[in-house]
């Protein structure tokens, strides 16, 4: 099929997006605003606080498709290959850099920073920890979010760090003003095919055109535990799934040796939807830790953000194609 060229080059990896180190520009609601992508530049990673314009590009890639991931103003891989993704979605030459063409492209005239009224229902439903052991969280009733500050963070798709640091000693109480980040709303179309790259870490999602609907910065398996290869279909789609763990059949976590049923949250070890694949124990999920996309291996499922998960299964249904690549730097684009 014609769209398997959009496969993004494993070059694209090497390259870092930053904001020049010391004339950084303080982080604030009204300079994310103004910040010029103009200002990027590809070249060394810088690992400084968050920068002005990284933000305004991060949330632009978000709004047009190409997920970044958790919104965090910093530069990395996840940054570089959603530049990418969008490069490959509007059929320009591919190489990970925002250039003039691309930034015409991606800017718009929305905040990137809008204010928003923390209201009762943000404030409830709220647990006091999440443990870590599998026996002592199927002990819970829910792994709901932990704080207001978490649950605003992934309705926002933004880094925690983030959130805190654009609203500085806000309790985030029921009725308080805050500033987030304005993603826009979810991608809508339908899936045709899904492409899970092992190689460079990604999920492409195709419409029925062929064409790049989606992009999406994944965790695929991990080398003690690799995620299928082949092609495989969507068998269904679960919404705050209860989890079963089994340790026969899946892995061992702690000193659990029995089969649990770890209840439903974002918290919980796949997050708020479960896409199951015709292959048996395997699916496309969310996850409680989202600044760990593509950082840290899974137990062989491929692992988004809880809010790519959740776009990503409002675009498919049962029949979808799902095809385990793993691209080799010469791959054709």
């Amino acid at each position: 099929m014609s769209s398997m060229k959009t496969a993004l080059p494993m070059s694209l990896l090497a390259l870092a997006i930053f904001v020049g180190g010391a004339d950084a520009r303080e982080l604030r609601p009204d300079v994310i605003n103004a910040a010029s992508l103009t200002d990027i530049e590809t070249a060394k990673p810088s690992t400084a606080d968050p920068d002005p314009a990284i933000v305004r590009l991060q949330v632009l890639l978000d709004r047009a498709g190409s997920s970044p991931g958790v919104i965090d103003g910093l530069p990395g891989e996840n940054v570089d290959k959603a530049v990418a993704g969008f490069e490959a979605m509007n059929k320009l030459p591919v190489d990970g850099r925002p250039d003039p063409d691309l930034v015409s492209r991606l800017e718009d005239n929305a905040p990137i920073v809008e204010t928003y009224v923390v209201s009762p229902e943000d404030v409830a439903d709220l647990v006091d920890s999440i443990p870590e052991d599998y026996g002592e969280k199927a002990k819970m009733q829910s792994l709901g979010y932990t704080s207001v500050a978490e649950k605003l963070s992934e309705r926002f798709h933004m880094d925690l760090d983030l959130l805190k640091a654009l609203n500085p000693g806000s309790q985030f109480a029921a009725g308080d003003t805050v500033w987030v980040v304005s993603p826009g709303p979810p991608r809508e179309g339908r899936v045709k095919r899904i492409e899970a790259d092992k190689k460079t870490g990604q999920v492409l999602a195709y419409g029925e055109d062929g064409y790049l609907l989606a992009v999406y910065p994944a965790t695929i398996g991990s080398k003690d535990n690799p995620s299928p290869s082949g092609k495989h279909k969507v068998k269904g789609v679960a919404r705050m799934p209860v989890y079963r763990y089994d340790p026969k059949r899946n892995f061992k976590q702690g000193n659990n040796n029995k089969v649990l049923t770890i209840p439903e949250g974002p918290n919980g070890p796949v997050g708020t939807v479960w896409i199951d694949l015709t292959e048996p124990t395997y699916g496309i999920h969310g996850t409680p830790e989202p600044k760990l996309i593509d950082k840290v291996g899974s137990h062989g499922c491929v692992r988004l953000t809880n809010w790519d998960a959740e776009e990503l299964a409002g675009m498919v249904k049962p029949g979808v194609l799902v095809d385990f690549v793993n691209r080799s730097p010469a791959a054709p684009k």
